[in-house]
């Protein structure tokens, strides 16, 4: 007797609460080997293929392409003893058909893969849920049980469109709810989860129960303001329904953005300050450096590297800037290590990869590290620890054809520089006018951190970089 285990999506680390799926890499009747990737999903870090702990036949899949789904929820079940999954993978007999005299529940080895909840070497036999009926199938999927697994139900989406109304009476108990954030949430808003029936599988809570009965809450009083003729116009003239339009969730990278950046404007007050600088030097020191050698002679210098590596340098003068403000203990954390992040657009959104260390490598080392970042930012397959950490972020606005911009921190850091386009301008050179080829630097810094002296020094140190790079000669 097979026997059927539900496998749900595990704790991806690095704080993420929720994953949308964004593409089945099997279908209900397939056969599946432990550790192989069963779905993709996007998570606000980066793009994450899932592997199953367990081995043998996919009975039910839980949520369509494009589900939301937080830790914790069903993503699908596996008949386990069934089929072993070394037949069908491996095209060879492992031994355990009819006339082998081997059981046919021969106990599978343990996921090697290390995810939270099940942990390596765990026997899948571990994982069975006993329900009081006696079922070994989960409740949230009886259909998927009762049929033949090659005729298995549909995929049971997560994320019901039903209204979601409050219990009338709800027993004492543990409360369904897996999601930290489901939890701030109506926390922040006065919520007694014990009151709300959850539209997810086993009655599980969704943020998007605790946002409707949010807006049930705010909804009941504005139903019958007390209106007096003079201003029945004015409230007439308020919308009944919510504007028409294209409505664009704002979860995955984009959510994740837009949480950031709202942040570091409550939390972070920020100051810019910007210069002009002759950068004709600095482009004729990066033609030079890659004219050695000729041909073949290793990867080319960009000129975001030598920026970062003009970052750093100025970071050692000014360590004041290579800091986090600790809110809670009321400090300021100056960190040994520079983290440099870049600002890097792709078609999933802006992300911000991080150079590790950047303090002890060269512009050649932080130049290649810079272009596979960004390859794998593009191909969307950044691991979530390339994509946090760090310490000082340059952004290069220039790409968009932009001078200047007065960029909001990437929190919880204390600084960013910008940089705009190089580009011809009429600038006083030795005393005459000449054209030459100027870029203008901003930096947005955390005033808490620091003052103007200490920021415009650190931006002044740059500038004279940019215009003489053989001041960098000092610090290498």
């Amino acid at each position: 007797m097979p026997q059927v285990l539900e496998f749900k999506l595990p704790d991806l680390g690095e704080g993420l609460t929720e994953a949308e799926i964004v593409r089945w890499l099997v279908e209900v009747g397939d056969v599946v080997a432990i550790d192989q990737p069963v779905v993709e999903v996007e998570t606000a870090k980066a793009m994450v293929e899932v592997p199953c702990p367990y081995g043998g036949v996919v009975t039910a899949r839980f949520g369509d392409e494009g589900t939301e789904l937080p830790v914790g929820a069903p993503l699908l079940t596996v008949a386990v003893g069934s089929v072993e999954p070394s037949e069908t993978v491996n095209g060879s007999d492992s031994g355990t058909g009819p006339g082998s005299g081997a059981p046919a529940e021969a106990e599978p080895s343990g996921s090697g893969n290390v995810l939270v909840g099940y942990g390596t070497g765990a026997p899948p036999v571990r994982r069975r849920r006993v329900r009081p009926e006696g079922l070994s199938v989960p409740a949230v999927a009886p259909a998927a049980a009762a049929a033949p697994v090659a005729t298995a139900a549909p995929a049971v989406p997560v994320v019901t469109t039903a209204p979601v109304a409050p219990a009338v009476a709800v027993a004492p108990g543990p409360v369904a709810v897996v999601s930290p954030l489901v939890r701030k949430l109506a926390r922040q808003h006065d919520l007694d989860l014990r009151q709300l029936a959850g539209s997810g599988p086993d009655g599980l809570i969704l943020r998007a129960d605790v946002e409707s009965a949010i807006r049930s809450a705010t909804s009941a009083p504005a139903a019958t303001p007390a209106v007096t003729p003079g201003a029945r116009s004015a409230v007439t003239a308020e919308p009944s329904a919510r504007p028409a339009g294209e409505r664009i969730p704002l979860r995955g990278v984009r959510g994740a953005v837009a949480d950031k950046l709202a942040r570091s404007r409550r939390e972070i007050p920020d100051a810019t300050c910007w210069v002009d600088a002759d950068a004709t030097e600095l482009m004729a020191a990066r033609a030079a450096m890659n004219g050695v050698g000729g041909p073949g002679a290793g990867p080319k210098v960009s000129v975001l590297a030598l920026l970062a590596r003009i970052c750093t340098a100025a970071l050692a003068r000014y360590p004041e800037l290579n800091s986090m403000v600790d809110a809670e203990a009321r400090e300021i954390v100056r960190l040994p290590e520079v983290h440099l992040g870049f600002a890097a657009q792709t078609e999933r959104g802006l992300v911000v990869p991080v150079v590790r260390d950047a303090q002890t490598r060269n512009a050649e080392s932080i130049g290649a590290e810079i272009a596979r970042l960004t390859e794998a930012a593009r191909a969307g397959t950044l691991k979530p620890a390339e994509l946090t950490g760090g310490t000082f972020t340059l952004n290069n606005y220039g790409v968009f054809g932009v001078d200047g911009s007065t960029p909001i921190i990437n929190h919880p850091e204390a600084a960013m520089l910008g940089v705009g386009r190089i580009v011809p301008k009429p600038w006083v050179h030795e005393g005459e006018l000449a054209v030459r080829r100027v870029v203008q630097l901003s930096l947005t810094f955390d005033h808490r951190v620091c003052d103007g002296g200490t920021a415009g020094g650190f931006l002044r140190y740059v500038a004279d970089c940019v215009e003489q790079p053989a001041v960098l000669l000092r610090t290498l």
